[in-house]
């Protein structure tokens, strides 16, 4: 069957990765089409998956606004070109409105419940929601709830391994002890209104004493120029080892904090919002979230104490996570075949050829 994904973020080319790869193991064939947001067209081509760009997003809401005119028809016209069986996408209204146009069944994943505006224009035009089960909103009448996170379509044991060669070029190396600073530019439309950290060089300063060696890693102009010397440079498809091998993480941005938490990398995280994603990662003493009044100062001390601390067993806490959630590749590729129209295809796993790619 014909499958078409559309990918809108980074974060989505690792999370269909594998997907894609059991899709065409399987004799299906899958069409990807993209925005050039951040570095999501690059790491499409290190990993040689096939895509065509759409558009790229805008940088205000008014230019949100009208460049998803623009990509929505753009989408619509490839659409009725290819015909497919599904459409699947992470969070997308274009996937869900073209889907709808067309005829067409639409399965789309979710775990940030404070995308309140993607989410009203999403939800009541998708065939089915599928969420995390720490997912704290109702979804609708076809939300789907399953054991996993986002995070572990791609980081989960089955499909990555951390490679210390990865780290090669940088200041620090496997052995050592080291900080990573994630810092957001706030221009999604679901960050409008929210806020992290403040005083970043006293949180620097804290975490040097503390022992660590700190990489910055930022989006755009996020990092000030005093501070560049902390940047983190590396290839956008390595940053998931140089996670693994960290000993702190500290940031803002939701998705490498559960990124670095489901490694098994102590986290911090300082965002004004709390989704129920972080909840569930904090109750496996991997993620520790600060939030409101003094939230900087109390996660500068948590940071502190990580750094500090020698008695907490954090590959045990990751091992009792990993008991409880499955491989949520295996959960796209089976609700995308199951909402499929196309009868008589029959589901068998196949081992992911693509395992290998992370």
């Amino acid at each position: 069957m014909d499958i078409l994904i559309t990918i809108q973020h980074p974060a989505h080319v690792h999370f269909f990765k594998h997907a894609i790869d059991e899709f065409e193991a399987r004799g299906h064939e899958v069409y990807v089409r993209a925005l050039d947001k951040d570095v999501s067209v690059s790491l499409l081509e290190e990993y040689d998956i096939e895509h065509e760009v759409i558009g790229s997003p805008g940088e205000s809401l008014p230019a949100l606004a009208l460049s998803a005119l623009s990509i929505e028809y753009r989408l619509y016209r490839e659409a009725r070109r290819i015909e497919p069986d599904v459409i699947t996408t992470i969070g997308g209204f274009y996937a869900a409105h073209v889907a709808r146009l067309i005829g067409t069944d639409c399965v789309v994943f979710t775990d940030t419940e404070h995308a309140t505006l993607s989410n009203a224009l999403t939800f009541p035009f998708a065939d089915e929601v599928a969420t995390p089960e720490c997912y704290r909103e109702d979804a609708g009448a076809n939300q789907y709830r399953y054991p996993s996170y986002h995070e572990l379509a791609y980081l989960h044991p089955d499909r990555f391994e951390p490679d210390p060669s990865a780290l090669d070029g940088l200041p620090v190396g496997p052995d050592d002890t080291y900080a990573v600073v994630r810092l957001v530019s706030w221009g999604a439309a679901h960050d409008v209104g929210d806020e992290g950290i403040d005083g970043l060089s006293a949180l620097i300063d804290r975490l040097e004493r503390g022992g660590a060696t700190v990489l910055i890693s930022a989006e755009g102009d996020a990092l000030p120029p005093e501070l560049r010397g902390y940047a983190l440079d590396v290839a956008p498809h390595l940053i998931h080892h140089v996670l693994a091998y960290a000993d702190l993480f500290v940031g803002e941005s939701g998705t490498m904090a559960a990124e670095s938490a489901v490694l098994g990398t102590p986290t911090v995280y300082v965002h004004s919002a709390e989704p129920g994603l972080m909840q569930d990662l904090e109750s496996y003493g991997l993620l520790f979230g600060y939030h409101g009044d003094r939230r900087n100062e109390r996660a500068v001390d948590r940071a502190d104490d990580i750094l500090r601390s020698t008695d907490v067993d954090w590959e045990e806490r990751r091992g009792q996570l990993l008991e409880e959630r499955v491989d949520a590749t295996d959960v796209v590729v089976r609700r995308v075949l199951t909402a499929a129209r196309t009868v008589g295809i029959q589901e068998q796993r196949v081992p992911a050829t693509g395992a290998q790619r992370s």
